[in-house]
């Protein structure tokens, strides 16, 4: 089941975002699980992944992508990437933004296969080498 986030899940959704991502904003989880920004949490069972998205109508940026460990190349971040698009349609947006980091190739390839192309390169965009902008219409 995809959902929005509630205030319960904060610790376990920290606990993906710490272990998962490489530089982490844990500030804007905590504002995103109550809102403006949206967070979407995969949950079977448990929050097993998240989506946080900086709303900037018509713009949606996705600012975090986690799957827990241990559970990704299952399916889960599919599943929570298609409920994200959707949503994202329903309310409107036209546009999905993200980054990447440019030698990440297999989140490269999993953006690829949601139809995001490179809008542009970000050199020095994080802080142990270059990303880039990636673009989807929605």
């Amino acid at each position: 089941m995809i959902r929005e986030a509630r205030p319960e899940d904060e610790a376990r959704l920290r606990a993906i975002q710490t272990n998962t991502l490489d530089e982490p904003w844990p500030e804007l989880l905590g504002v995103g699980i109550d809102g403006p920004p949206l967070v979407l949490v995969l949950d079977i069972g448990e929050p097993l992944g998240y989506a946080l998205v900086v709303p900037d109508p018509p713009v949606a940026y996705l600012a975090e992508f986690a799957i827990a460990p241990g559970k990704q190349g299952q399916g889960l971040g599919t599943a929570l990437m298609d409920g994200l698009l959707d949503r994202l349609r329903t309310r409107e947006f036209e546009t999905v933004r993200l980054t990447a980091r440019t030698d990440d190739e297999q989140a490269r390839g999993f953006y690829d296969g949601f139809g995001f192309s490179v809008a542009d390169e970000l050199p020095g965009h994080y802080d142990d080498g270059d990303g880039v902008l990636l673009v989807r219409d929605l």
